[in-house]
């Protein structure tokens, strides 16, 4: 950690609280904000970092930082790919190409001690893992900070023990190897009750959870059709060449404009065939056939396809360090 780390920083920790997506009722009033933070996120923190998943929500955020950092004449940080071992297998494909095309530092985070024996035991998900198969950290973890009991879990992503050490773990370990002060997210205030009080700086400081960092949060303001609104206006017109520059919104699965393919849209293809989150290959089912964004996004929820925890479980996960 930079030494000094969090006195050097000017950050308001207390931005964006009480505060909701009605606050920002435009979509301009949304990404004048989101500039705002990305730019104070990539001029106050010495190592900061992207938390990129792939997803719609971590990719505008990419898109957010690209442009800023371009803009201001700022450094292009790192983007961190938490590998939770049970991605569907395009979006690690559909990361990879982006992260070339767009020439970034890609730098993957994963739980090796999880995964060895994972591979050394040929394991599917929801197979069982011994909690005392694992290394000492993971153990730590499991029985200290979970206090967990049992003496096995499940090989499953959407679970107390799997999130926790598949996706957590990994990331604080990334973010201890690389020095990491701030990390730039793209979670949203609508998406759960467990995030609906964040603010756009959101410290983690406790050294006996976490690496000491902040979470730099850009894009909290926007609502999911906001979300998708900047895909289709902003970021795919002005990073894809024969995209129309006013905007265009596909209405199927196969329409896209100028004989343009999926491959060289920033958006995975997973949106067009109906699901709304990619959670995971195992446990992510799609909402609806309609691509995404044609989808009812005010009356259902966009998480309905995954088999995730309930939301007393999400605030525990992120008092833990979770997204």
């Amino acid at each position: 950690m930079p030494e000094g780390f969090p006195d050097y920083l000017d950050v308001d920790y207390t931005d964006g609280e009480g505060e909701t997506p009605e606050d920002y009722p435009s979509l301009n009033d949304k990404i004048e904000k989101a500039i705002e933070v990305t730019r104070t996120g990539l001029e106050e923190y010495e190592n900061p970092a992207i938390m990129w998943t792939g997803g719609k929500d971590s990719t505008l955020t990419l898109y957010f930082v690209k442009e800023v950092a371009e803009q201001f004449d700022l450094e292009m940080p790192p983007a961190i790919f938490i590998d939770h071992y049970q991605h569907f297998d395009d979006l690690i494909d559909f990361a990879e190409k982006w992260a070339d095309e767009w020439d970034l530092d890609l730098v993957y985070a994963r739980n090796d001690d999880v995964g060895r024996y994972v591979e050394a035991n040929d394991l599917e998900p929801g197979d069982d893992i011994p909690i005392d198969a694992l290394n000492e950290q993971n153990q730590h973890h499991v029985r200290d900070l979970l206090e967990y009991e049992e003496d096995s879990f499940p090989f499953l992503l959407d679970t107390y023990v799997g999130n926790h050490l598949l996706k957590t773990v990994a990331l604080n370990n990334a973010l201890e190897e690389y020095d990491v002060d701030g990390i730039l997210s793209g979670i949203r205030w609508d998406e759960q009750d467990a995030r609906a009080d964040e603010t756009f700086f959101s410290p983690r400081h406790d050294p006996e959870i976490y690496p000491p960092h902040d979470r730099i949060q850009p894009i909290l303001q926007f609502d999911e059709a906001a979300v998708w609104e900047a895909f289709w206006y902003y970021v795919v017109p002005d990073t894809v060449e024969g995209f129309p520059e006013d905007g265009y919104v596909p209405q199927s699965y196969d329409d896209l404009p100028n004989d343009l393919t999926h491959e060289d849209i920033p958006v995975s293809p997973k949106y067009f065939e109906g699901f709304r989150s990619l959670g995971s290959e195992v446990s992510t089912t799609k909402a609806d056939e309609e691509p995404a964004w044609l989808q009812n996004l005010d009356e259902t929820t966009e998480r309905a396809g995954r088999a995730q925890d309930k939301e007393d479980l999400m605030e525990r996960l992120r008092d833990l360090g979770y997204m």
